[in-house]
């Protein structure tokens, strides 16, 4: 990212604030919600995925980190705020196709990826737009759903929809949240551990002021949690919808003529 317009990385770091608000506000979409955007300022996937990896570790940790406490403060000394039977379950699905995403990843071509994952988000945002988000009813499409999950999240870190759809019918409400961010942060770690053997450039340099951005949409998330949930509504996910596909489209449009 060094040799960005002024004009870029303004735009970069807004659309960290806004990773940052959606990841601590819903506990997921802080990549799928993020990277469209990120590709049509600056369209090299390897590029941000590390930036995100890293954050995905550390505002997860603290997430876990501050609501077990607050659940030991109030009494519940043995009750986790984590499924950890089933977080194991679901890492063993995943583990192997994980690992064959991230080989993707890193031997893809910028552009190939970035059609991926722009076609990805496509779906996703269709689902949205016909309020038909994926749902899973039998332990066969579980393990599809995860693994085909998996895959995605080695590749480009937006597996989330598919992951949550099985997550969300088999771990209680009060310990979906912080779950996933256990397996967010599992998987971000392997990421991070492939892009370090691999020789990718993290761009620490860039997480001096990439941080704070995502930490200041980290604290705005957290204060509007409950709005944010209570505007969960089928009218809020259309328009997100066809504002991911409306980028998706140009993000498609761009990967294609590059």
């Amino acid at each position: 990212m060094a040799d960005l317009a002024l004009y870029q990385y303004l735009l970069i770091g807004i659309i960290f604030i806004w990773s940052g608000f959606v990841r601590s506000g819903l506990g997921f979409g802080g990549a799928v919600l993020s990277l469209p955007f990120l590709l049509l300022v600056h369209n090299q996937a390897l590029v941000f995925l590390p930036i995100i990896s890293v954050q995905l570790l550390i505002f997860s940790s603290i997430t876990l980190i501050l609501n077990n406490r607050r659940s030991q403060a109030i009494g519940r000394e043995h009750a986790s705020t984590v499924n950890w039977p089933y977080l194991r379950y679901m890492l063993g699905i995943m583990i192997v196709p994980k690992l064959l995403g991230v080989f993707g990843l890193i031997t893809l071509p910028a552009a190939t990826l970035s059609i991926i994952i722009f076609s990805i988000v496509s779906v996703y945002a269709i689902s949205y737009i016909a309020n038909k988000p994926f749902k899973s009813n039998s332990k066969f499409i579980d393990a599809v759903f995860l693994i085909v999950g998996a895959y995605i999240s080695g590749t480009s870190l937006i597996g989330a929809p598919l992951i949550i759809a099985v997550a969300a019918q088999h771990v209680a409400r009060e310990q979906l949240r912080d779950t996933l961010f256990a397996l967010w942060f599992i998987l971000g770690g392997i990421k991070l551990a492939a892009f370090i053997y691999a020789g990718i450039d993290l761009q620490l340099i860039h997480h001096i002021w990439l941080l704070p951005c995502a930490w200041l949409g980290h604290l705005i998330g957290l204060r509007f949690h409950k709005r944010m949930l209570s505007a969960e509504t089928p009218m809020f996910f259309r328009v997100l919808g066809c504002t991911l596909l409306m980028i998706s489209g140009l993000g498609l449009w761009q990967a294609l003529n590059s």
